[in-house]
């Protein structure tokens, strides 16, 4: 059973609730930990790359990114410190870790599979219409 967690991304255009993706359990975990693998950033650099990336479809709220950094940090997925970013702010400043690293070979495998599967339910796309 694939079960959703609480958190949402959303277009840059459209903050209406209804409108909303909730994001698979993991998913942002998942995206966190592969923005990491380019090097440390704080968390407003990870939601930027993460919109970037995504060609401005996904959005990570604060409200979902920050306790997503808490869970991975208690996990030991990522590390993090204290340092000044780019606009002489206190920030901290998040890094992937070894054990990080095995997770997200093992999630993207995962996440490549389940892909996999729902396009093969859903077939070739037609441009029906």
């Amino acid at each position: 059973m694939v079960t959703q967690d609480k958190t949402k991304v959303q277009s840059p255009g459209d903050r209406m609730d209804e409108d909303r993706i909730a994001l698979l359990q993991g998913t942002l975990d998942m995206l966190i930990l592969r923005t990491l693998t380019f090097g440390r950033e704080h968390g407003q650099g990870i939601a930027r790359a993460i919109q970037q990336q995504s060609e401005e479809v996904l959005l990570v709220e604060h409200g979902a990114l920050y306790p997503a950094l808490e869970r991975l940090e208690r996990k030991r997925w990522i590390s993090a410190e204290w340092g000044v970013s780019s606009n002489n702010r206190k920030a901290r400043f998040y890094q992937l870790t070894p054990l990080g690293r095995k997770q997200l070979a093992k999630e993207t495998g995962d996440w490549r599979r389940m892909v996999a599967a729902i396009a093969r339910i859903l077939g070739p796309d037609t441009n029906e219409g």
